[in-house]
């Protein structure tokens, strides 16, 4: 709570130095834990990879705007700050069958579902792979690892041609920079959305261990 309420009060005269300190999210979490093997994965890197096709970036702000307006906690997020949050997105269409997340990979990126499904996965230690859920528009994936640049727990990958919105960890930082107030406002409403997730997984892992 301290870290949004400093947000939120932040002063213009301190934004020199909270500029000096925008890489919170995009460096000072991952530094020590990608390695060579495994290095960090940003979006544009996955972009290239999928192939993915640059969208108009209004159009699909206002197809956002419609999908989170059914969404208990998105909802709170007014017109206008979707308006502001739009220049920090990447829009991007996807062909069937690409990995957009992989799992045990490093990444700093979250991915919202604008058109089309994904379907979550996470491979076992023992071999087995479960699917843990199938995603439709209005679904965030890797939100974890936007905050943390750590290992995603599950691969995510279409089922079909997808339209998406990413917010990489470079944009939440600038985000964090230049509108302080909405970036305290999505990250309170990604620890909701991330605990309620994490007790849904939870419950559903838990039986199904050996």
């Amino acid at each position: 709570m301290r870290i949004l309420q400093r947000l939120r009060q932040t002063p213009e005269t301190e934004a020199p130095r909270l500029e000096a300190e925008s890489a919170f999210f995009s460096t000072a979490w991952h530094q020590g834990q990608a390695d060579a093997a495994r290095p960090l994965v940003p979006w544009e890197a996955r972009a290239v990879e999928l192939g993915a096709r640059p969208l108009a970036a209004r159009a699909a702000r206002r197809k956002l705007q419609a999908l989170w307006a059914h969404d208990r906690h998105l909802s709170t997020l007014t017109p206008d700050a979707l308006a502001r949050m739009e220049r920090y997105l990447h829009f991007a269409a996807v062909k069937a069958q690409r990995d957009v997340i992989l799992q045990d990979e490093y990444g700093n990126f979250m991915v919202v579902v604008l058109s089309g499904e994904l379907v979550v996965n996470r491979r076992q230690p023992w071999g087995e792979t479960l699917r843990l859920a199938q995603t439709g528009p209005g679904d965030l994936l890797g939100e974890m690892s936007l905050l943390d640049s750590g290992q995603r727990f599950s691969s995510c990958t279409t089922l079909v041609d997808s339209e998406l919105a990413v917010l990489s960890a470079e944009s939440l930082d600038d985000m964090l920079v230049h509108d302080p107030a909405l970036a305290a406002q999505l990250i309170a409403i990604l620890a909701r959305k991330l605990s309620v997730r994490l007790r849904a997984v939870s419950s559903r892992l838990g039986p199904q261990s050996p």
